[in-house]
């Protein structure tokens, strides 16, 4: 079993420190207020950001963090020390509290609030020597003006753009999303989708519980799965070819059974959809249209490999969320791999299908 492995993970989080929820509340005073019922959050557009009670509940913010001690994420210093402690080379960065941006109803306050995160968010890697890689927001219900966002924050550095799994009232294969995708390929911009509950964004089946934990065990794979069947059989990787997308933080067992799944409707009745898929969504994943990541001590990521290739599958841990591995993550994946993964294999989910997703330098 390889011990020099170069680990990137496609998928952490930085966490947005007091000073930026300070400037939020202070550039957008008509929008943004603390709680005033004693909890912690804050109100945005009337709203409670994390809305961590009643159906569809988010986590409590004072709960959100692993407490295995020595997690340091308020720092650059801070996370590549912990990086170097799990034995992480480079971490991709997306938000926490920042993941709400989607939902903003606001076009000015949405794009102002994507805007700060992306400056704050590429201030804050730059001083990293190239260790830690930022994701951009944008306020994807806008339109044109998400694609200007986008466009900027290209331009800070940042290596992909988050998309929320639904919209308000539209599905990711709507035909007013294909300007952004285009626009992403122009760019060669990677898009992740990411959910989380309790942001108010769209509720995907988990508006029927509201203890935080059944909450949490079904909104990762249904946001997306639900995301896959509109990307998929929507057509838009038939329209936007060169489109790269990361289904994230569900693990990786749930994609051979979904890409078959698919692919039995796709067989038997994709005529049903006008505009749809032209090919089988199994060919959509063997082009890197379709990427997902993995848990460190995910047992069925042999078999995702064996089924569908080790292109797909990108090590993620999740730092430094209460549901992460830190610090044993790539611990977990070396002892989970050690004779089921050869060598070359375990590399390219480690470390080398991120670097090729997110077009990072090596």
């Amino acid at each position: 079993m390889a011990t020099d492995l170069y680990v990137v993970d496609a998928d952490a989080h930085a966490v947005e420190p007091l000073e930026f929820f300070a400037e939020l509340l202070q550039r957008f005073p008509d929008h943004v207020a603390l709680r005033t019922d004693t909890k912690l959050g804050v109100l945005i557009e009337g709203r409670p950001y994390p809305q961590y009670e009643g159906p569809g509940a988010g986590c409590p913010p004072q709960h959100g963090l692993t407490t295995a001690p020595g997690v340091d994420p308020g720092t650059v210093d801070g996370v590549l020390a912990n990086a170097d402690t799990d034995g992480i080379d480079e971490m991709v960065l997306f938000p926490s509290f920042g993941l709400c941006v989607p939902s903003i109803e606001d076009p000015v306050l949405g794009a102002g609030l994507a805007r700060m995160y992306n400056q704050w968010a590429s201030g804050f890697c730059a001083k990293s020597a190239g260790r830690l890689h930022g994701v951009a927001v944008v306020p994807i219900e806008h339109g044109d003006l998400a694609i200007t966002v986008m466009e900027e924050a290209k331009g800070l550095g940042l290596v992909s753009t988050i998309v929320p799994p639904g919209l308000k009232e539209r599905n990711l294969d709507h035909p007013d999303m294909d300007r952004f995708y285009a626009a992403a390929v122009a760019l060669d911009m990677p898009l992740g989708v990411h959910g989380a509950p309790g942001i108010h964004l769209p509720k995907i089946g988990v508006d029927r519980f509201d203890n935080y934990i059944q909450v949490h065990c079904v909104s990762f794979p249904f946001d997306q799965m639900f995301a896959m069947t509109a990307l998929v059989s929507g057509g838009v990787f038939d329209r936007h070819p060169a489109l790269r997308v990361a289904f994230l933080e569900a693990g990786a067992g749930w994609l051979p059974w979904f890409v078959e799944r698919l692919g039995e409707h796709h067989e038997s009745r994709g005529d049903w959809i006008p505009n749809g898929w032209k090919r089988p969504p199994r060919e959509y994943v063997a082009a890197g249209n379709v990427v997902v990541t993995c848990e460190p001590d995910e047992d069925a990521l042999p078999c995702v490999v064996d089924l569908l290739g080790d292109r797909c599958v990108m090590f993620a841990s999740d730092y430094p969320h209460w549901d992460g591995a830190w610090p044993r993550a790539t611990t977990e994946l070396k002892e989970h791999a050690e004779g089921r993964l050869p060598d070359d294999v375990l590399a390219r989910v480690a470390g080398a299908n991120a670097q090729d997703f997110y077009k990072l330098s090596r």
